[in-house]
């Protein structure tokens, strides 16, 4: 395999940067420790689907769970958005889980 990223690793990995450095945000600015670790947790999860998909011959697989986490990431944060109705930061984050869910089961179903 050559060095070069795959595009359809970019999604996974990115956003998984984005989810731990938000999880971070909240730990920093609210000393939320489910924050942080539900940053570290999903975050990690996206960035190692995103390291199967460009790695690996597991492009099914890594599509897969990263489809998975973004739904458990949408499910989660959906429920505080509507319990809150604050869209910052849980609508947006359910907003890019339902994206990034709905772009990832598409990608695991053209691998199947």
């Amino acid at each position: 395999m050559s060095n070069k990223i795959p595009g359809s690793a970019h999604p996974s990995l990115g956003l998984g940067g984005l989810v731990i450095l938000g999880g971070a945000a909240g730990y920093i600015r609210k000393g939320s420790k489910p924050s942080l670790g539900a940053g570290l947790v999903f975050g990690g999860l996206l960035i190692g689907s995103g390291y199967m998909i460009a790695t690996t011959d597991k492009q099914f697989e890594g599509h897969a769970l990263a489809a998975g986490v973004s739904g458990l990431m949408t499910i989660a944060m959906g429920q505080r958005f509507l319990a809150t109705g604050k869209f910052m930061p849980v609508g947006l984050v359910a907003s890019v889980g339902a994206i990034s869910a709905a772009y990832q089961t598409k990608k695991a179903l053209e691998w199947s």
